[in-house]
């Protein structure tokens, strides 16, 4: 069986897609994949389909939001010397910053060719394909217009629903949806896909495990929504406990490296070579070659070092690790952080082979940066495009999603599931086990175990929905501790030290952090965005 990341090469230019749009209401013209000419087979349908997974379609979100978002908005990285990453980092967004304007964009797009994809099968996929091939594509697309609803709804709030691009040549003017709505809509997507996806399909495809795993992780979010006082809806938690759960204990899945006595399945994880592990429940799928606006440009951006980067150009944002995100490994838990962040003096033998490996000489970022194309073995990479598959969804996520809603709105658990699937991630790390959990223990191993995956924020708006107020004094107290900052190591006697320059003036969290604002350039182009939002359903 064929990955998709090898069909996406012949789609780059025969995707639906115009480019990086200046507003979600620039809707991407026809062309190949979408023409009448085309579902005709089910064929047909897979490569329209796979043009959903990397490529243009994700290029703007993946590139300029993800990370930045996830990780920097949340406090676990900064670099000081790019204004829009300082105002993620220091809470001081405004409408026109443009990392902020390129998750919505980035992500409307992605929207966009999903309901390209969707509605071309629906009216013009020939009658000789199965219902079932049919669905099973749709099926796809749904997912992954889910996974990007779901990320337009923690970062933005009420955002406008689209299912038809057609509908907005008669009326490009759109409301906002409430809230509910939306994560209502991302849920329906995922439950359809649910149904309609196979157990198993090729390589770096979503199956029904995928569909459940995020489903669950959906509800969990949807639990807390108009709650307060640690209390989250119990229906709600208990749908997310019954698909996190279900995939758990029914898919067959496992951990990568689970069984490695070494433990270093975690930091194998990352590398090229294991990309789309039966871990991976969703990753974008990038190859090498494709240029600017097509591929994973993430170590171009954000790498420690330029000789770390494919002809040896770039660096130019080197994120720098907070001393908050560092205080939360043990001693113990060396192999993540040394999978997430360098520390001066931390050697790593697959960098810069051709040197001898490359040895860290300040802190920096890790998870992502994979090395030229000679260390991959892979000649067409270049500084626009590496061929590491970014994890949207992995396993490890669905594991501790089960565990918090077992947890649900009690004070601490020691249910054995919640206990065995937590341990599992633990174990996976070579850390020792715990005999219960809290919703600060869950929240501290999430951060640890999903750092620079873009998830902390997530997390974060999750815990913001249920229990306002501790999350607002959880936020702040890192800048009381003036532990969001920088820092420095030295591996001689293996002491950090915050950094002694003045910490970032940081705005207090207050309720109203935890989303983002509308960008300025989508209210001018549909002023109803201010509006007050309306129901969908």
């Amino acid at each position: 069986m064929r990955s998709i990341h090898k069909i996406i090469v012949v789609l780059l230019f025969a995707a639906a897609i115009a480019g990086c749009k200046k507003s979600f209401l620039d809707r991407p013209s026809n062309s190949q994949i979408s023409s009448v000419n085309f579902y005709k087979t089910t064929s047909d349908l897979r490569l329209a389909t796979a043009s959903l997974y990397g490529g243009q379609t994700w290029w703007q979100f993946s590139n300029e939001a993800w990370i930045q978002l996830g990780d920097v908005l949340a406090g676990n990285a900064s670099f000081p010397y790019n204004g829009d990453l300082v105002q993620l980092f220091t809470r001081t967004v405004t409408s026109s910053n443009n990392l902020m304007t390129n998750g919505w964009v980035g992500l409307y797009n992605t929207v966009g060719q999903c309901n390209g994809v969707i509605n071309a099968i629906q009216k013009q996929a020939s009658s000789s394909i199965s219902a079932k091939d049919k669905n099973a594509a749709i099926a796809e697309a749904r997912f992954i217009r889910a996974v990007a609803y779901y990320h337009l709804a923690v970062y933005f709030g009420d955002v406008p629903i689209i299912e038809d691009n057609s509908k907005l040549i008669k009326d490009p003017l759109l409301n906002r949806n409430i809230l509910s709505d939306v994560y209502k809509f991302a849920a329906n997507d995922l439950t359809y896909a649910a149904n309609n996806l196979p157990k198993t399909d090729d390589k770096g495809r979503v199956t029904t495990w995928s569909a459940q795993g995020m489903l669950g992780k959906v509800y969990l979010t949807m639990a807390g929504l108009g709650q307060s006082g640690g209390q989250r809806d119990q229906k709600l938690l208990d749908s997310a406990k019954k698909y996190a759960g279900n995939v758990c204990k029914n898919s067959n899945l496992q951990l990568f490296g689970q069984n490695d006595p070494n433990h270093q399945g975690y930091y194998d994880y990352f590398r090229p070579a294991n990309n789309d592990n039966p871990e991976s429940l969703f990753s974008l799928q990038w190859v090498g070659g494709t240029g600017y606006g097509n591929g994973n440009a993430i170590q171009l951006l954000f790498s420690p070092n330029s000789i770390l980067v494919p002809q040896r150009g770039g660096a130019w944002e080197p994120l720098q690790p907070t001393y908050d995100l560092y205080l939360n490994y043990s001693h113990k838990d060396s192999i993540r952080r040394k999978a997430t962040f360098m520390l001066t003096g931390d050697h790593y033998p697959e960098l810069d082979q051709i040197d001898g490996g490359y040895k860290a000489t300040q802190p920096g970022l890790k998870k992502h940066v994979i090395g030229t194309e000679k260390d991959n073995n892979s000649p067409s990479m270049d500084a626009w495009s590496d061929i590491e598959h970014n994890t949207i969804l992995r396993l490890a996520d669905v594991y501790l999603v089960y565990a918090e809603a077992i947890l649900g709105n009690n004070g601490s658990t020691s249910d054995g599931d919640a206990l065995k699937y937590f341990n599992l991630v633990r174990a996976r790390a070579g850390v020792d086990p715990v005999l219960s959990l809290n919703a600060a223990t869950l929240l501290k191993e999430r951060r640890i175990e999903l750092a620079y995956e873009g998830q902390y924020w997530i997390d974060l708006v999750r815990y913001s929905y249920y229990d306002p107020a501790n999350a607002v004094q959880f936020v702040n107290s890192a800048d009381v501790n003036h532990a969001r900052i920088s820092f420095t190591y030295d591996p001689a006697t293996k002491k950090t030290t915050r950094d002694s320059i003045a910490p970032p003036i940081t705005l207090p969290a207050t309720i109203s952090s935890f989303r983002l604002p509308i960008p300025a350039s989508e209210m001018v182009s549909d002023p109803k965005l201010l509006d007050p939002p309306v129901p969908y359903y």
